[in-house]
């Protein structure tokens, strides 16, 4: 899907890049805020800043993230997902604004489509542990935001061949993209795991309430 807007298919579309991608990223931060933000309120019902349950949400998150990690590195099998992809019948039916703006929602939202990444989970259980709605809103519109932001890559795609490379390019960088969010997940899953020994530490030099 992402291929498809281009600078040369929305010529063809009558329709202007600019405005579309526009709206793309607009819609896919909106959508990944909306998640986000009924995350954090979820987690805003639970006892997070209460002992022990701090440290224990921390080292939920440290598993959570190394159990994406192995899936990312084919080590543990992808968890479930939808097979549902975005309806590029819009393409043709409505103004590029229009779907811009459905696909992003629908990407940056994240859980409405095929997952591709287990690093969504990681960033849906980080907004839920925020333990706010304000917290995981911004968790989601980061995740929402990163994640349509590699459509800019194709601004200079104005020629079928420029289209062609463009697609080469997108399948020489996806192994790259991988162990990247690999390495993201390894940081995240040490940052988890220092901060729930300092909490632990920290809790037993402050003793009992």
């Amino acid at each position: 899907m992402l291929t498809s807007i281009t600078p040369l298919g929305e010529r063809g579309r009558a329709s202007r890049w600019a405005v579309t991608v526009t709206a793309y990223v607009i819609g896919s931060g909106v959508g990944g805020l909306a998640v986000g933000f009924l995350g954090g309120a979820v987690g805003a019902l639970l006892p997070l800043e209460q002992r022990p349950y701090g440290v224990v949400a921390v080292a939920v998150l440290a598993l959570a993230a190394v159990l994406a990690l192995l899936a990312e590195l084919g080590v543990l099998p992808s968890p479930p997902t939808l097979r549902r992809q975005v309806d590029e019948d819009w393409l043709h039916r409505y103004r590029g604004w229009v779907y811009g703006v459905g696909f992003g929602a629908q990407l940056g939202a994240g859980l409405v489509t095929i997952v591709t990444s287990t690093s969504l989970y990681v960033a849906l259980l980080l907004a839920v542990l925020t333990g706010s709605p304000a917290g995981g809103a911004a968790v989601g519109l980061v995740f929402g935001l990163v994640r349509a932001l590699p459509v800019l890559a194709l601004r200079s795609v104005t020629t079928a061949a420029g289209l062609r490379s463009a697609a080469r390019r997108t399948a020489v960088l996806e192994p790259v993209a991988r162990r990247t969010t690999a390495a993201a997940l390894g940081v995240l899953a040490l940052a988890a795991l220092v901060q729930a020994g300092v909490s632990v530490l920290t809790e037993q030099g402050a003793g009992p309430l």
